[in-house]
C-alpha cells in the first residue's frame, strides 16, 4: 500500500507539471500628453528614430530588407533592461492603421533564450481631441520552460520607453 500511495504521489506530480501554462500575454495602458497621431506615426513610418526619443534603445539597424516599414524587413534592436544589454532582431507582422495599431514579432539574440514566442502589440489611443489619449502595450508569448520568469521587465521597460517617447515628442 505504501508502495502504490508513493506511485500516485509520483504520477500526480508528473501530471501537474506537464499542465504548467508556458504561454500568456501581459498588457499595460499608459496616459500620453502628445497626439496620438504623431505617437503612432513615429511607429508607423518612423521606426528608426525610436533611438532619438528613448535612451534605453541604443541602437537600430535595418538587418535585412530595403525599407525599414517593408512586410519583410527586419532590424536589428541593441536596448537596456535592468542596466543589462539586449539585442534581439524584430519584424512588423501586421499595421492596422485606422486603428493605430501595431504588431511586432521579436526574436533572435536575447529573446530565443527564454521564449519560443515572442511579440509586442502597439495601440495607440487616440480619444477624439479630449487630451486623454493612451499607448496600450501587450507583449505575447510562449516561454521555452517553466522556470523562465514572464517578461515583466520588459512590460517596465516599455512604460519607460513610452515616457520618454511621450516627452520628446512633446518637445518636437
Amino acid at each position: 500500500i505504501l508502495f502504490g500511495s508513493f506511485l500516485v504521489s509520483i504520477e500526480l506530480i508528473v501530471s501537474l507539471s506537464t499542465v504548467m501554462v508556458l504561454a500568456g500575454k501581459l498588457s499595460t495602458e499608459l496616459g500620453i500628453k502628445s497626439p496620438a497621431a504623431k505617437f503612432f506615426n513615429l511607429f508607423a513610418t518612423e521606426l528608426h528614430n525610436v533611438q532619438n526619443h528613448c535612451e534605453r534603445v541604443h541602437g537600430t539597424k535595418l538587418h535585412e530588407g530595403d525599407h525599414w516599414h517593408g512586410p519583410d524587413s527586419i532590424k536589428h534592436w541593441t536596448y537596456v533592461i535592468d542596466g543589462k544589454v539586449h539585442q534581439c532582431l524584430e519584424k512588423i507582422e501586421d499595421v492596422d492603421e485606422q486603428n493605430k495599431k501595431i504588431t511586432y514579432r521579436v526574436f533572435g539574440e536575447d529573446i530565443d533564450k527564454h521564449y519560443k514566442v515572442f511579440k509586442f502589440i502597439l495601440e495607440v489611443i487616440d480619444n477624439k481631441g479630449t487630451g486623454h489619449d493612451a499607448v496600450k502595450w501587450t507583449v505575447e508569448y510562449e516561454k521555452l520552460n517553466e522556470d523562465i520568469d514572464p517578461p515583466n521587465a520588459y512590460m517596465d521597460y516599455l512604460s519607460k520607453c513610452t515616457k520618454d517617447i511621450d516627452a520628446n515628442l512633446l518637445k518636437a
